[in-house]
């Protein structure tokens, strides 16, 4: 059996950050805050006190692209704040696709309080799913060669 993993998903946006929690045995996701953006220094403060609770096994941070996924300006500033993030925290970082994250929290009810942190929980959910879904490691054939 796989272990358990849980992990923190990020909706970075450049007012707000979204925050979530999930987890690799349910697959599950749950808003968890949002984070002002700036200044720098308290967001990674209050990002680190997140880590510190909860230990996370890995980040996930949404990659904004457009519809055609093509990246624009804001899938720069997400991938320096997935760096900063590894930098900062020593904890894998994984970019995923979050083209209508808030358009879907916002259909499932988000208000406008809670509207980054839902975004951030689609997001994790979705990278769960897409990391179960890829196929297991083939394992390689036994070495049968004579010594």
């Amino acid at each position: 059996m796989a272990e358990v993993r849980t992990l923190l998903g990020f909706d970075f946006g450049e007012v707000r950050i979204g925050v979530a929690v999930g987890n690799t045995l349910t697959e599950s996701a749950q808003p968890l805050t949002v984070l002002a953006s700036v200044p720098t220094r308290e967001r990674f403060e209050s990002i680190g006190r997140l880590i510190a609770e909860w230990q996370p096994a890995a980040l996930v941070v949404g990659r904004p692209v457009h519809p055609d996924g093509n990246p624009h300006d804001m899938t720069l500033r997400c991938e320096r704040f997935a760096r900063q993030l590894a930098g900062r925290f020593n904890l894998p970082v994984h970019l995923t696709d979050e083209r209508y994250s808030s358009a879907i929290a916002h259909s499932e009810g988000a208000g406008a309080g809670q509207l980054d942190a839902q975004a951030a929980a689609i997001i994790l959910r979705q990278y769960l799913g897409e990391a179960n879904a890829l196929p297991a490691p083939t394992p390689s054939p036994p070495d049968t060669s004579a010594p």
